[in-house]
């Protein structure tokens, strides 16, 4: 995602109050800080594979935790959380596996905004 690209988004995300009210606190502030940016990242990758890329993902609109993880945090505050919001969000369409590129391009947008939470 562009610097461009994230201004845009940052500027939509930030007309939902429910988008907004998402930040990396607490016990996965500490988790984040302590296991790096590289574990962080393989984690949102494994997650995303697992849970979200599929077709029709295992309890879709409901299996994503509201905490536990930076990750988790990260997907609620950026529409990643679910193949609706994903469709609503990013526009990656509901009923299909997802491709490569969107799986990146879904990563990148989490690790954007936990970057973005940790530098604050």
């Amino acid at each position: 995602m562009t610097d461009e690209e994230w201004a845009l988004f940052e500027k939509r995300r930030e007309k939902s109050s429910f988008r907004m009210r998402f930040h990396i606190r607490g016990k996965e502030r500490e988790y984040a800080l302590s296991k790096g940016r590289e574990t962080i990242e393989k984690h949102a990758y494994d997650f995303i594979a697992k849970r979200l890329a599929p077709a029709y993902p295992a309890n879709d609109g409901r299996q994503t935790p509201m905490k536990g993880h930076p990750v988790f945090i990260a997907q609620h505050a950026t529409g990643c959380c679910c193949r609706g919001c994903l469709e609503k969000w990013h526009g990656i369409p509901k009923g299909r596996a997802m491709s490569d590129t969107e799986i990146n391009y879904t990563v990148s947008v989490i690790m954007r905004y936990i970057d973005s939470e940790l530098d604050s």
